[in-house]
């Protein structure tokens, strides 16, 4: 079993469900075989950028940030 994990630049991952969250990174409540965390993470993360690029780039071109 795994579980789905992201961090504070809203990067994803998986983690064995039977462990701690890894540091700097808290579950989002999606647990399940490697191909279902990986399907979950395939619909959800559509911007690969990191949080903070996205803010930069929001930042410099007036556009609001999007999720």
């Amino acid at each position: 079993m795994y579980k789905v994990v992201i961090n504070d630049e809203e990067q994803y991952s998986i983690w064995l469900a039977d462990r701690a969250d890894p540091p700097g990174w808290r579950g989002v409540g999606v647990r399940g075989s490697k191909e279902e965390c990986l399907a979950h993470i395939e619909k959800v993360w559509t911007d690969m950028r990191p949080l903070s690029l996205r803010r930069r780039m929001a930042g410099a071109d007036g556009e609001p940030l999007g999720n």
